[in-house]
């Protein structure tokens, strides 16, 4: 009977001992799996897993951090790359998470033309800017545009962002290629164009008064028409002329002057240069498309009869523009000017805006439209501006508008200013 408990108490040991091995040997393959699964990402520090397999005493296990609002989940799926892309992804890691999180996947086509696109288009200038340090080319064949571009769309769906960004952002793989531009190498850029006094004026710009001076957009201009110019233009004693039909070589020749100084500067502050320069470029048009205005001109002509009538058709109109996107307050501000002398031109002198409590923010995406969130989300946009969204639905977009105010364009802002 001795025998018969001792040995019912050893098996009950071994037993006990087995059950923690094969648990802790789960954890371990566990950490593994996710040390191997994970995408464009160092060894970080697990400090968050326990040190130890628990024990009937160990308190349960709750992970001390929650990610940020807004931020994606890494490893949402594990991206399939074609391995014959040669662009260094690792030299631009915190670059690629932040396009997932400004490209999130719900968000994307909101924030398309104010956040997500021009962070993209930062990012792939460079990756070809930086990976020219070794290859001395500032484009990549048509080919290998191909498999890069798919990669870096895997590579940021895999981190949460939307899985369709090139038709989002309408990239093609030709935007990676030098297109029409007849200059592509380090060497002969470099001995083509000024490009001690290019890097000079551009290496870091005023986000403000960068927009209104617009030094390094003239400098990046004037490099693009040289090299455009090498095979094609005319040269004369004010500089470089380039033919009508010559202009859009020279927006292609843009794209190899941004990927050069972006391989003259580490990546976070290529990345400021960049996103800089683009918010010049968004902030100069409405992106909306604005709509017919037939309604507003029959019900708000001069001495308006009806108000409640004219302000249907307004908030017709505006109902229209907050379907499309999310917008600056000085694109609003442009999108206003412009529906604005529309109207004008219509013989509608009222003050609508005014009469009808217009704002600008009535301009953009409102949160009754959006995606519904599980929780508060927030994010900033390179441009100036912060967006909120709570989950009240309360949603938000702020621009230092002051600051840009006396490089405002247009007739129709006296509406909004009165």
């Amino acid at each position: 009977m001795s025998e018969g408990v001792s040995l019912l108490y050893l098996n009950r040991n071994f037993l006990t001992l087995l059950l923690l091995l094969l648990f802790s040997l789960n954890i371990r393959c566990s950490v593994l799996e996710y040390r191997h699964g994970r995408v464009l990402m160092g060894n970080k520090d697990n400090s968050f897993l326990p040190s130890t397999s628990p024990s009937k005493d160990s308190p349960p296990f709750i992970p001390v951090l929650s990610p940020p609002p807004l931020m994606p989940f890494t490893n949402k799926t594990f991206p399939r790359l074609s391995g014959l892309c040669s662009l260094n992804f690792s030299a631009v890691e915190s670059m690629m998470q932040k396009t997932a999180v400004d490209c999130f996947e719900s968000f994307a086509p909101y924030v398309a033309n104010v956040i997500c696109c021009p962070q993209l288009e930062a990012t792939i200038s460079i990756l070809i800017g930086q990976s020219s340090k070794d290859t001395g080319n500032l484009s990549l064949d048509q080919t290998h545009a191909n498999h890069c571009l798919s990669d870096i769309e895997q590579i940021l769906a895999s981190q949460g962002a939307a899985s369709n960004l090139r038709q989002i952002c309408l990239i093609q793989p030709s935007n990676l290629t030098e297109v029409s531009c007849p200059v592509k190498l380090t060497d002969e850029f470099e001995s083509t164009v000024d490009a001690t006094k290019l890097l000079a004026t551009c290496q870091r710009i005023d986000p403000v008064n960068e927009c209104c001076t617009e030094i390094c957009q003239s400098m990046i201009s004037e490099a693009a028409k040289t090299i455009a110019s090498k095979d094609n233009g005319v040269s004369s004693k004010d500089g470089v002329r380039i033919l009508p039909e010559h202009l859009p070589m020279v927006n292609d020749c843009k794209s190899i002057v941004l990927r050069w100084i972006a391989s003259k500067l580490d990546p976070s502050a290529a990345k400021k240069v960049l996103r800089g320069l683009s918010n010049c470029k968004l902030n100069k048009a409405c992106p909306l498309k604005l709509p017919d205005i037939e309604s507003v001109a029959k019900n708000c002509v001069d001495g308006i009869s009806n108000k409640t009538a004219c302000c249907g058709a307004m908030n017709s109109c505006v109902s229209h523009l907050q379907n499309q996107s999310f917008v600056t307050n000085l694109q609003a501000l442009d999108c206003a000017s412009m529906f604005g002398m529309r109207l004008q031109k219509a013989n509608v002198t009222e003050n609508v805006y005014n009469l009808c409590r217009i704002s600008l923010k009535d301009f953009s995406v409102q949160a009754t439209k959006l995606p519904a969130l599980p929780a508060a989300a927030s994010g900033q946009s390179e441009a100036g501006g912060a967006f909120v969204c709570s989950s009240s639905r309360k949603w938000e977009f702020a621009d230092p508008l002051e600051s840009y105010m006396h490089c405002a364009r247009g007739t129709g802002q006296q509406w909004l200013r009165s």
